[in-house]
């Protein structure tokens, strides 16, 4: 696999692998990861980890493992033993599950990335009230990212809108994955707490999570271009 130090993982929501295949032929590994989600993943399986990694690319399976702790274990193993970059799980299921996870890849010497999902940034603080959650969406993330960290995994997946509050919180070194990237011109489409790429990278995301801009666009490794322009501007400025 091609080893970048790009902060740009690719996401391939799609329902076929055929689709997934087709822009990841167009992209270019040493400048970007791929994220593979639950659809994509329970339509082809392991395979489409295979096809990506024979393509060069790193690998980020977002399955966000959620049940009983020995159970979420065997799950981030497994996953660990495909050979995938990073991994994540939910917080929600709270600290012994994430020991336990953490525990079974230090035993086992497997050097996968494990983060944990505070609040899915689909959610307005309405949204999450409705869940029985009274504090907002931002107290909540602060919350669940200090427990990710006391039970030791590497970072959180959350938005960039709570990236410089996490980075104070937890420091530069702890992982802070973020979706809901939109370059300036896009549509925000299901995410509430979007944020351009340059904005994101400034406030103390560590990895930007990137779907439409790229995989919509007409010539996608031309729209992964334009964004690295932009992350290049920021830090010019």
């Amino acid at each position: 696999m091609a080893a970048t130090r790009s902060p740009l993982i690719i996401a391939l929501d799609y329902a076929d692998l055929s689709s997934a295949l087709a822009l990841a032929d167009a992209l270019d590994p040493t400048r970007c990861r791929v994220k593979i989600g639950k659809e994509l993943f329970t339509r082809v399986g392991p395979a489409a980890i295979e096809a990506m990694h024979r393509r060069g690319f790193e690998v980020f399976l977002d399955l966000k493992f959620h049940d009983i702790p020995n159970t979420v274990a065997g799950a981030v193993e497994a996953a660990a033993d495909q050979g995938v970059w990073m991994v994540n799980v939910h917080a929600a299921g709270g600290r012994r599950m994430m020991e336990a996870s953490v525990e079974r890849l230090a035993k086992l010497g497997l050097k996968t990335h494990l983060i944990a999902v505070t609040v899915l940034t689909s959610m307005s603080d309405a949204a999450l009230q409705e869940t029985g959650v009274a504090a907002n969406a931002a107290t909540q993330v602060e919350r669940l990212a200090r427990l990710t960290q006391e039970s030791g995994l590497d970072g959180v997946v959350c938005s960039a809108r709570e990236s410089a509050r996490l980075r104070e919180l937890c420091g530069d070194a702890f992982l802070k994955v973020t979706p809901g990237i939109r370059p300036a011109a896009a549509d925000v489409g299901d995410q509430h707490r979007v944020m351009t790429p340059e904005a994101a990278m400034a406030a103390g995301s560590t990895h930007l999570v990137v779907g439409r801009a790229v995989t919509q666009a007409p010539e996608p490794m031309a729209a992964l271009a334009a964004i690295e322009h932009s992350l290049a501007q920021g830090r010019d400025e």
